[in-house]
């Protein structure tokens, strides 16, 4: 069989695909907006010069921090083990041109999830998010199982205010494999959107009412990390 090539894409994943049982998510911290930039070029050009890796791998996306600091990366895998095996044979070269080409690059880490549930898209809603915001909810110690009936709290809060997030277009709650958080990714028509549901009542989550306050204090929840993202490049075979 030919190696199937590599193409760079515009458009969004779709986070509900039933066949990425293994969603990744990481971080990179490279320094300023302009080495953003680079590091977004420098990996896809790499990525382009090579064959797709595996059909395992279903996509591969970046996005830079409004921190101009960091870079998220989410991949979309099949499996962990199919993961494991890419590890193996063929990251590393990857890795090494792209360091060639941005040195300094800080890797703060890899986090392999779930996706558990998601407030989907509605039917005909054809916008193109202009904010992503990655949420990150800690538990504490020994919590892991709290986290499915919190990510149902959430859910029925959204439900029970739809008219406060008409700029959400969609969110999806992955478990981390390690038991110790819940990571939201949230689809945002804009910036401002999302800025006038922080504005409300409610201190940032929800509209303040009882089922968001039930949210906000929720047992066994340490704290939450947001962090909001632009997305820059796809990749997927082409």
């Amino acid at each position: 069989m030919t190696p199937r090539t590599t193409r760079r894409t515009d458009a969004h994943p779709d986070l509900t695909r039933p066949d990425a049982g293994a969603p990744l998510f990481s971080t990179w911290r490279v320094g300023t907006p302009e080495r953003q930039q680079a590091t977004v070029e420098a990996i896809a050009a790499t990525w382009e010069r090579r064959p797709w890796p595996t059909p395992a791998l279903l996509g591969y996306h970046v996005y830079t921090g409004y921190d101009g600091t960091t870079l998220m990366h989410h991949s979309q895998w099949a499996s962990e083990a199919d993961y494991e095996a890419f590890v193996k044979t063929q990251r590393q070269e990857r890795v090494d041109e792209i360091d060639t080409l941005v040195p300094g690059i800080e890797r703060l880490g890899l986090d392999r999830y779930r996706r558990y549930r998601s407030r989907e898209r509605a039917a005909g809603d054809t916008r193109v998010p202009g904010l992503v915001v990655a949420v990150r909810i800690d538990f504490e110690p020994g919590a892991a199982e709290r986290r499915t009936d919190w990510i149902g709290e959430v859910l029925r809060a959204l439900a029970g205010t739809p008219d406060d997030h008409r700029g959400l277009i969609s969110a999806h709650f992955h478990l981390s494999t390690d038991g110790t958080h819940v990571l939201n990714y949230a689809e945002w028509e804009s910036e401002p959107a999302y800025d006038a549901v922080l504005a409300a009542p409610g201190e940032g989550i929800g509209d303040g009412g009882e089922q968001w306050e039930r949210v906000r204090t929720y047992p066994a929840v340490k704290g939450f990390t947001s962090t909001r993202y632009r997305h820059a490049v796809g990749l997927l075979p082409a």
